[in-house]
Order: structure tokens, then C-alpha cells, then sequence
């Protein structure tokens, strides 16, 4: 079904992204705001340096109600070691697969050079299988 479906075709082309200086509570605000599970991490050339989840926020805020400190920022709390990527051309049912191995809900997608073009979720990947089934309802939103 999904067998030869590149990833180009259904990644989110401009996910919600932040830099790592940014204050948790403005990504946790994007977050909200965007209504999504979390956001990719770059630096100022656009280039991908971790991950944050909601996961990664919540332990932020009860590090900062338990030590009783500030809030801090995104980089103190984001995922940058041992990330999971893709690459556009890469085939969407084996990136789904791999994503369900390593139990991550989304998957940034960068160029050769680091810089961030995408990100897939598992709702794209859900949005494709549905497409290749039968015809978009109006009811379903990105």
C-alpha cells in the first residue's frame, strides 16, 4: 500500500520550530497554541539541534515547581542526543515502522547539510494510508 511513498510527499514542510535559547514557557505556548505534540529545535541557520515534547516540558515545569527556580529555556530541556531523522526521499513505511520501534510520535526530516525541511508525524503517515484508501472527508483537518 505505502510501500513506495516517499516521505517529501506528506511531511509537514514548515513545522512549528525554536531555538534552544527560547524561554520553555513560549514553546509550551506554541505548543498549545499549534496544537501539536511538540516542536523541532534548530539554531540560527535553520539547522536541526534537538527535539521537544511535551514530555520534555512537563519535566521542566515540575523541575522548576520542585527546585523552585525559574522556568528556564527550551535547550536545558530538549532532546539532542541520539536523534532520530529522515531524509526526504526516505520510504515512508519504513520510517512509520522505525517510529513505532523507537516509540516517537515524530520524526524531523533534514537535508544532507543538518537543515531542517519537515518533520513527520504519525498523523501525515495516518493521512496517507487513508488517502490510498479512499477519498479525503472534508471533516478531517491537518
Amino acid at each position: 500500500m505505502l510501500k513506495e511513498v516517499e516521505l517529501k510527499h506528506y511531511m509537514v514542510q514548515n513545522p512549528v520550530k525554536v531555538q534552544a535559547d527560547a524561554n520553555l514557557l513560549d514553546a509550551i505556548h506554541l505548543i498549545l497554541v499549534n496544537k501539536i505534540s511538540g516542536l523541532c529545535v534548530v539554531d540560527e541557520h535553520n539547522r536541526l539541534v534537538g527535539v521537544l515534547s511535551e514530555t520534555d516540558c512537563l519535566r521542566g515545569v515540575l523541575s522548576a515547581t520542585y527546585n523552585d527556580t525559574g522556568i528556564g529555556t527550551v535547550g536545558e530541556f530538549m532532546t539532542s542526543q541520539g536523534l532520530y531523522t529522515a531524509s526526504p526521499g526516505d520510504q515512508i513505511v519504513d520510517v512509520a515502522a522505525d517510529m513505532l520501534k523507537q516509540k516517537i510520535r515524530r520524526r524531523p526530516v533534514v537535508g544532507s547539510d543538518g537543515e531542517l525541511l519537515g518533520q513527520i508525524t504519525i498523523r501525515q503517515i495516518l493521512r496517507a494510508v487513508k488517502e490510498f484508501s479512499s477519498p479525503k472527508d472534508r471533516s478531517e483537518s491537518d
